[in-house]
């Protein structure tokens, strides 16, 4: 219907239409079938910086950015072909200022009364500074990625260098005490060999730091979260029955998780082996273990009534490597910082409540199968 019959017989339908063509925020034009502009609003020419006499008055082929001058030709085919009804497209144009702006048209066909195309319609979205944030960001990914390829190389290198030199260590010292034997009572030679067993153990710790890698789709696999529990209680049921330490599994049969086998062996287990190591010695050890369902997280909840933990002196730092909380000989520091980023690595995270001399709860999130 054209605008002269609208303003001739509906005069106030005529001067709606002109608001809302003129004061919509989105660029809008009505073009002829080949692509010359008829029609503009005023969003279009703030958005190209030009006036409608100078829109009007200049090949729009000329504004356009060079390598985005054929977007729409397939789209287009297909739309005058009827087999689409409307098509959206990203292209740049140069702005009066000469700056780049890109902008989302979302096109489709103005028909007469007997159904055939005479005229399109275009709007245009303005997505200049959603594009340059998504470029931005694109380029920081790939900034981090490099990045974080050359760390892992960088400590695949160190760590085979130092597995190395320790090892030749340990195999000198080995051969200098069956060549002199007096070595073994030599008290600098025990100060040493303490150096070059504690070098060894801080190699194997950083050698599984650097393993530590997020995990992709296809290392994932649907685990059942009861029997990898059951076989963490097993294994530590010899240190469970030396301390009087009751463990307790309520965790249904059916229970499953994904997961890396590996990580969720040593995950359940460090838990497990913490809740005893860390035990009350003036009442008997308890360790109950569940599992509730959180969105998309099965949260396993282990739970223990020993000696806890200060989480306003220590919180911050409970995760972090070599961090000890307790006057145990056996802490290293080195359990919950690989044992956190192997949650982390399988999607979940891990959250802990406690209070000291009451008990601790480590609430690890795993994704549901």
């Amino acid at each position: 219907m054209k605008a002269s019959f609208l303003h001739k017989n509906f005069p106030d339908t005529y001067d709606s239409f002109e608001k809302i063509f003129n004061n919509t925020y989105n660029g809008i034009v009505i073009l002829t079938l080949d692509g010359d502009w008829i029609k503009v609003n005023d969003s279009i020419c703030e958005l190209f910086g030009y006036t409608r006499n100078e829109l009007f008055n200049m090949d729009i082929q000329n504004i356009v950015f060079r390598e985005d001058l054929g977007v729409h030709a397939t789209k287009y085919e297909r739309l005058m072909q009827g087999k689409i009804n409307r098509y959206r497209v990203r292209q740049r144009y140069f702005h009066k200022d000469g700056s780049i702006i890109w902008v989302l048209i979302s096109a489709s066909l103005i028909c007469n009364k007997e159904g055939n195309p005479t005229q399109m319609i275009w709007q245009f979205s303005d997505i200049t500074s959603r594009k340059l944030n998504q470029d931005k960001l694109k380029l920081m990914l790939g900034v981090v990625r490099e990045q974080n390829e050359r760390l892992t190389t960088f400590a695949d290198i160190i760590t085979h260098n130092l597995r190395s030199h320790s090892g030749n260590l340990s195999t000198i010292k080995g051969f200098l005490v069956d060549e002199f034997e007096w070595l073994s009572t030599n008290e600098n030679f025990d100060i040493l060999t303490k150096a070059i067993d504690n070098l060894e153990e801080t190699v194997s710790h950083l050698t599984e730091v650097a393993k530590i890698k997020q995990v992709g789709n296809d290392e994932i696999e649907t685990l059942n979260l009861y029997d990898y529990v059951e076989k963490a209680i097993y294994n530590v049921a010899a240190l469970a029955r030396n301390t009087k330490t009751h463990i307790i599994n309520n965790l249904e049969e059916v229970v499953e998780v994904k997961g890396v086998p590996a990580y969720l062996d040593s995950i359940i287990l460090n838990f497990l082996t913490n809740a005893i190591k860390y035990r009350a010695e003036e009442r008997l050890p308890e360790v109950r273990i569940s599992a509730e369902e959180i969105d998309q997280f099965i949260v396993l909840k282990i739970s223990d009534n020993g000696m806890g933990i200060d989480l306003i002196k220590y919180g911050k730092k409970l995760f972090h490597m070599y961090k000890t909380f307790h006057s145990n000989k056996d802490s290293i520091g080195i359990g919950l910082f690989i044992t956190k980023n192997h949650i982390e690595s399988m999607g979940g995270k891990v959250e802990v409540v406690s209070e000291v001399d009451i008990g601790t709860t480590f609430s690890i999130y795993l994704k549901r199968a």
